[in-house]
């Protein structure tokens, strides 16, 4: 049982932290949830893997104790006199940015709103499949959703609006 569950450990670890990291915008807070749903589901490793999906089940877990996690992490962004230009976009470094303004952007969300995008654009799950995770309904995921890209949209409204900017679609 501990091999298959240190095989599975190894083969998809850095896949649950990137995904926790995006989840939560924080690695070190994604490193302790991510470690406590391991250590919580290794007792019942050989129920999970028998599963159709034990790693859809751990995501849902990690997606869970995010949701609960009491911890409040301090603010890391940080205000600009004035915001620079777009560089090429398919420069690495420029992605490197963008990832971070959208991890900023997304710590502006509640909690359950956060959780719904990455499930979504993130995981690209079906609505369904989201509310399963969540434990909700399916127009409660909608809604959060809506809720949370309209707040984003507010935020980037300031940024433009040309072709294929916030205000396209």
């Amino acid at each position: 049982m501990t091999s298959d569950f240190d095989s599975f450990v190894v083969a998809r670890g850095r896949a649950l932290l990137r995904f926790a990291n995006v989840l939560c915008g924080n690695g070190h807070l994604a490193e302790d949830i991510v470690q406590e749903v391991l250590a919580r589901i290794h007792p019942k490793w050989s129920r999970i893997e028998g599963m159709e999906s034990p790693e859809a089940y751990v995501r849902k877990a990690i997606v869970r104790e995010y949701l609960s996690w009491r911890r409040r992490r301090a603010s890391t962004e940080v205000a600009v006199a004035q915001v620079p230009d777009r560089p090429d976009p398919r420069d690495p470094e420029r992605a490197l940015v963008d990832r971070g303004e959208m991890s900023a952007l997304l710590s502006r969300l509640p909690r359950a709103q956060r959780a719904v995008l990455v499930l979504r654009f993130y995981d690209d799950l079906a609505d369904e499949e989201i509310a399963e995770v969540l434990g909700c309904r399916s127009s409660t995921v909608r809604a959060h959703a809506s809720r949370a890209l309209a707040q984003l949209r507010s935020v980037l409204g300031g940024r433009g609006s040309g072709p294929g900017g916030p205000g396209a679609g």
